[in-house]
């Protein structure tokens, strides 16, 4: 798979990223460590080399099974992990960087981001300028290669950045989720910063197989996600409807159809999960599709079917 450069680094990483949000077990259910370990060895060898995870999935284990599935195998690796908004205090960034090396059992994460901004989930307020200083001695001291953040807003950006080198932005982003091409894509663009999508396949409606009146298990994040419920759902199935004719053109699935669309977007790679190799090895052929541009213009119509009646509220799920 080709390589892209991460912002202004000299991290290269793949357009399709492997996310480890479910690795971590907790929000997920059916998850399996054996196939976690085996869906991140087979994205390897379908050359996804960037793998996504964070402190906070599964309070470590997701970073504990990468770090397993990657023994032997950290030279293929790209690792970037993330720090929680309840630990953004410079000597509490420094150990929550310091427990994410010893868990991925390496030397170095290339890509270290704070998770979301401070305050976030009711977390204490930290100036940025003390997490960024902390991110920029761990860059020094070679702990870590780039500095991204994630969900955070265009002006939180840009105040981050005026305190060391940001080099991504990790936000929900999927052609059925897009508030972030009003503000922070733009941002991105002008700045060189790369875009890590997460949530790419709209928590897995975009692949088409959960269908009208489809219930999730107890447990399950998605049951607060609120593209599966009410008018959203309704307007996803048309839309969803509206692509197959599409995939069936390039001879890929609705998820891969949907993967290759948002590598297509400005600066935009794309993070998504998979709880097994052959989940694993399909994302990996999305990298290889080459929409046409009349065709990028028509899926962009198709899902602004879902899109057009969102709000601006850029947070996909309703917690309490």
């Amino acid at each position: 798979m080709e390589t892209r450069k991460l912002g202004n680094s000299d991290v290269q990483i793949t357009p399709i990223i492997l996310g480890t949000w479910q690795t971590g077990k907790s929000q997920w259910v059916g998850i399996e460590d054996e196939q976690s370990i085996q869906a991140i060895q087979a994205a390897l060898d379908a050359g996804i080399t960037t793998i996504d995870t964070a402190e906070v999935y599964g309070s470590g284990h997701s970073e504990e099974i990468v770090g397993q599935a990657i023994k032997g195998k950290r030279d293929r690796a790209i690792l970037a992990t993330k720090v929680f908004a309840n630990r953004l205090k410079y000597q509490q960034v420094i150990a929550a960087c310091e427990a994410s090396l010893k868990r991925l059992q390496t030397d170095y994460i290339d890509l270290y981001q704070i998770h979301w901004p401070s305050g976030a989930f009711n977390s204490e307020v930290v100036p940025i300028e003390e997490t960024m200083s902390a991110l920029d001695a761990l860059q020094t001291a070679g702990l870590i290669r780039a500095i991204g953040v994630s969900n955070f807003s265009r002006e939180q950006m840009a105040e981050a950045a005026q305190y060391g080198d940001i080099d991504s932005l990790q936000p929900p982003y999927s052609l059925f989720w897009r508030q972030v091409e009003q503000e922070e894509v733009p941002y991105c663009v002008e700045n060189n910063l790369t875009i890590l999508a997460y949530s790419s396949l709209a928590q897995g409606l975009l692949t088409g197989k959960f269908g009208p009146g489809h219930q999730f298990e107890d447990g399950d994040v998605r049951q607060k996600n609120k593209l599966f419920h009410g008018e959203h759902y309704q307007r996803a199935q048309t839309a969803l409807e509206k692509l197959r004719p599409i995939a069936e053109k390039y001879d890929c699935t609705l998820a891969q159809l949907s993967l290759a669309w948002l590598i297509r977007q400005p600066n935009t790679t794309a993070i998504v999960g998979a709880r097994n190799a052959e989940q694993a090895t399909q994302n990996a052929k999305a990298g290889e599709i080459q929409l046409s541009d009349a065709d990028v213009a028509e899926i962009d119509a198709i899902g602004r079917i879902v899109t057009d009646h969102l709000d601006a509220n850029p947070v996909m799920w309703e917690f309490s």
